[in-house]
C-alpha cells in the first residue's frame, strides 16, 4: 500500500485553508517528501506524519514556495537528535545554494544531510521501488517525479501445484527463469502472472508537456498543478504554468486512473470553477486540499 499525503495544496502564496506546496509518500516505513515549502514541518504535525521517517525529500525546483521550508525541517530534526542521514535532490546545479539554505546560521546539525543533484532518469532505488525525475517546462529548471513500484510476479497456483512446485523450487525458478520438470524445459512466463506495479507522477510548476504524458501513461495517480482557470491561460503561458484544463488534458492523453489538481493560485477561494473546468475534460479528476490522504 502506497499512502499520500497532501500538506500544503497552494501555489505561490499561502491561504487560510492552503499552505504552499508539499506531498508526502508513505511507503514500506519510510516517508519522501516530494517539496518542502515554509510550515511544511507544522504540516508534518498537524497530518500526523513522522518526521523521523522522512528518508528523502525531491525538490522540483528552486522557487522559494517549493524549497524554503527544508531549512527549518533540518533544524528541527537536529533539536531532535536524529541520527539517520537525510538525502535532499535539487536540480542539478543548484546543490550550493541549497547548502546554503541550511548553513546559513551556522546551526549545529548532528545528522548527515546529503545533497544531491538531479537528472532525467532513475535517481533513488529501493528494494520493491524507484524514483525517477523527468524534465518540466517552467521559468527555471525544474523536474517532475516519478514514483514507481517493481512489478510483481505471481505464481498460478494451480499450474504450480501440477507440477510439483514447491519449497526453493520457487525461488530458483525465479532466478533461472526455466526449470527442468519431469523431463519438459518448462519457462517461467507459462506459470506466473505479472502484477503492475502502482505508478505516481508528481508534476509542477510546468506548462502541460509530452515528457509528462508519457511519463504518466496508465499512472494510477497523477498530481498535477492547476494554478489557473483556462480564462486565465495567456497568464499560465507567460508565467510556465498550467490551467486545469490542460492538467485534465494530460490526464486524459496520458490515460490516467486518477487526476488530483494541485497548486492552485491563491485567487480561489472557491475551486469548484477549476474541478468544473477539468471534468468537462477528465472526469476522473478531484481537487487537492490540505491533509487529503489517499491510499493506492
Amino acid at each position: 500500500m502506497i499512502d499520500i499525503t497532501f500538506l500544503g495544496t497552494a501555489g505561490s502564496a499561502p491561504t487560510k485553508e492552503r499552505a504552499m506546496p508539499a506531498v508526502a509518500i508513505e511507503y514500506d516505513g519510510n516517508v519522501f517528501l516530494f517539496d518542502c515549502s515554509e510550515g511544511t514541518q507544522r504540516q508534518l504535525m498537524e497530518y500526523s506524519i513522522n518526521p523521523f521517517k522522512i528518508k528523502a525529500i525531491f525538490i522540483t525546483h528552486l522557487h522559494g514556495d517549493h524549497v524554503i521550508g527544508v531549512a527549518g525541517l533540518v533544524r528541527t530534526l537536529a533539536l531532535l537528535n536524529r541520527v539517520e542521514p537525510l538525502y535532499i535532490y535539487v536540480p542539478e546545479g543548484e546543490e550550493k545554494k541549497v547548502n546554503l539554505l541550511i548553513t546559513f546560521d551556522n546551526a549545529l546539525i548532528n545528522y548527515k544531510v546529503v545533497i544531491k543533484g538531479i537528472r532525467t532518469g532513475t535517481i533513488f532505488k529501493g528494494k520493491t521501488f524507484m524514483i525517477n525525475a523527468f524534465r518540466l517546462e517552467h521559468s527555471i529548471k525544474t523536474y517532475g517525479f516519478l514514483f514507481k513500484e517493481n512489478d510483481k510476479l505471481h505464481f498460478i497456483k494451480e499450474k504450480s501445484l501440477a507440477l510439483g512446485l514447491k519449497g526453493e523450487m520457487f525461488s530458483k525458478f525465479s532466478k533461472t527463469g526455466t526449470m527442468l520438470i519431469n523431463g519438459k524445459r518448462i519457462k517461467l512466463k507459462d506459470v506466473t502472472t505479472i502484477e503492475k506495479g502502482k505508478k505516481i507522477v508528481y508534476a509542477t510548476d510546468t506548462r502541460p508537456t509530452k515528457n509528462t504524458v508519457l511519463t504518466s501513461a496508465n499512472a494510477d495517480l497523477l498530481i498535477h498543478e492547476a494554478t489557473y482557470s483556462d480564462v486565465l491561460k495567456d497568464l499560465a503561458v507567460q508565467r510556465k504554468h498550467s490551467t486545469a484544463k490542460e492538467a485534465a488534458t494530460v490526464a486524459k492523453k496520458a490515460k490516467v486512473k486518477i487526476l488530483i489538481l494541485f497548486h492552485l493560485s491563491s485567487r480561489y477561494a472557491d475551486a469548484e470553477p477549476l474541478l468544473k473546468e477539468a471534468k468537462s475534460v477528465f472526469k476522473d479528476t478531484s481537487i487537492a486540499y490540505d491533509g487529503l490522504k489517499l491510499s493506492i
